[in-house]
């Protein structure tokens, strides 16, 4: 969702510790299309351009304004995966 300097922090931690291998891949979705594509415009120009971040880096995560898109791209990801109770 749209938020402040702790939104955006840690959206890119997490997408760090993802692409450094640091912790396993979750699935990330930004809800929001308007407020996020400018940052995504950024990425594509500066970061990719220069060569900082990957073009597959992009594919770590899924934005969207569609709550059911959402949804359905967190499913994909889990789908036949079994999760076990940490007790």
């Amino acid at each position: 969702m749209p938020g402040g300097f702790g939104t955006i922090d840690e959206f890119f931690e997490v997408l760090t510790l993802i692409q450094t291998g640091k912790t396993m891949k979750v699935p990330i979705v930004v809800m929001g299309t308007e407020y996020w594509e400018p940052l995504m415009g950024w990425l594509k120009e500066y970061m990719i351009k220069f060569k900082y971040i990957e073009d597959f880096d992009m594919d770590l995560f899924k934005m969207t304004d569609d709550p059911k898109e959402a949804a359905n791209f967190i499913y994909e990801f889990h789908k036949g995966t079994k999760i076990i109770p940490n007790f």
